[in-house]
């Protein structure tokens, strides 16, 4: 059974930092690409970055690129997002998830996380 488990979430003022981490297990993670994608009140799922099977390629979205990083161990299993130069915009649920190829688009994902809570206050 395949578990992905998000961890690193809370709360933090503009211009601050935080570190997700999503922790795999029941997949072979090192043949999956992994993504982050991120959900606001209201609003659709949207996509955030993404990182290939062996972390060489890695694709952002437009809003985070310059201040989000994404890492993988695939010795721990895990991926990582660091997150600097928070804004209150980047206040949303954060997932990761699972996909056999890399992606930027929500329906090539097979598994994902059950989201942890990122709040940027102002």
């Amino acid at each position: 059974q395949v578990q992905l488990v998000e961890s690193g979430g809370g709360s933090v003022q503009a211009g601050g930092s935080l570190r997700l981490s999503c922790a795999a297990s029941g997949l072979t993670f090192s043949s999956y690409a992994m993504g982050w994608f991120r959900q606001a009140p209201g609003k659709e799922r949207d996509f955030v970055a993404a990182i290939s099977w062996l972390g060489g390629t890695t694709y952002y979205s437009d809003s985070v690129k310059g201040r989000f990083t994404i890492s993988r161990d695939n010795a721990k299993n895990t991926v990582y997002l660091q997150m600097n130069s928070l804004k209150p915009e980047d206040t949303a649920v954060y997932y990761c998830a699972a996909a056999p190829r890399l992606s930027r688009y929500l329906v090539d994902y097979n598994y994902w996380g059950q989201g942890t809570q990122v709040t940027v206050s102002s």
